[in-house]
């Protein structure tokens, strides 16, 4: 037997004393220690909760931020209801649709969406990433510009092929489905993210039971985002496509949305 202490994968840590008791509670709640050896480290500090890779050659920490940043510039800048994302899900001149973004994530195309005045439920079966989120969308509720994109976003944690499958009270409008996938996109966030969250989550091998449970409860289209030239999920074969430089939407509809 070796006396080596076992390496923990992921442990929980206070970047200042004064956020070791908030920690604490992280840690309880995710089932993570708060000391040991580990490649990941989940972190509270002054700008909330983070994800980072431990190590001399780890890129830098991955948070949830809508008042700040990437996101906030795509807020201002982004190019309203004519971005691609908002075609693709029926955004148009008196319809904003309900939206169920079923492959959360960081909540970037989901905010996109809140910020054009869509109703979004946000659902993320990974309990590290779906932290973040709930991190980010607490701060965001605190900022005054941001709290009315927010209070549009509600997130549910969980197997999201269940949630659907189950889902109570009124359907959404527009399922709309991000699974993961080698993306090609070379951008530095992008590799940085994906170096980070493909140990915890992989590929998205159920796909097509997502898909179908997708098609089975939206009332009026299912979206799913794809790298440009990956293939289609297997399944139902999508109506049209809207496709960007490296990203494409398939689009399932079922019937129109109106005013």
């Amino acid at each position: 037997m070796s006396d080596q202490p076992a390496v923990t994968r992921i442990r929980v840590e206070a970047l200042q004393p004064a956020f070791a008791e908030a920690a604490g509670r992280w840690a309880e709640r995710l089932g993570l220690p708060l000391e040991g050896e580990a490649e990941f480290a989940v972190q509270l500090g002054e700008e909330g909760l983070q994800l980072v890779e431990l190590g001399p050659q780890a890129p830098g920490p991955v948070r949830v931020d809508f008042v700040e940043g990437a996101v906030a510039h795509r807020r201002l800048f982004g190019g309203g209801s004519g971005q691609m994302i908002a075609k693709a899900v029926g955004v148009q001149p008196g319809v904003r649709p309900h939206v169920l973004d079923a492959t959360a994530g960081l909540g970037r195309d989901a905010f996109v969406l809140a910020s054009l005045g869509c109703e979004m439920d946000l659902i993320e079966r990974q309990p590290i990433i779906a932290a973040l989120l709930e991190d980010g969308l607490g701060r965001a509720r605190d900022d005054a510009e941001v709290a009315p994109i927010a209070a549009r976003m509600r997130l549910h944690r969980g197997n999201a092929i269940e949630l659907l499958r189950g889902w109570q009270g009124e359907p959404p409008q527009v399922v709309y489905l991000d699974p993961m996938f080698p993306h090609r996109d070379k951008s530095a966030l992008v590799k940085k993210e994906m170096r980070l969250f493909r140990p915890l989550v992989g590929d998205d091998l159920d796909a097509p039971a997502l898909l179908e449970a997708a098609l089975a409860l939206a009332s009026h289209r299912v979206v799913v985002k794809r790298p440009r030239k990956a293939p289609i999920i297997e399944g139902a074969k999508p109506s049209y496509a809207l496709e960007g430089k490296s990203s494409r939407y398939d689009i399932y509809p079922k019937k129109a949305l109106k005013p």
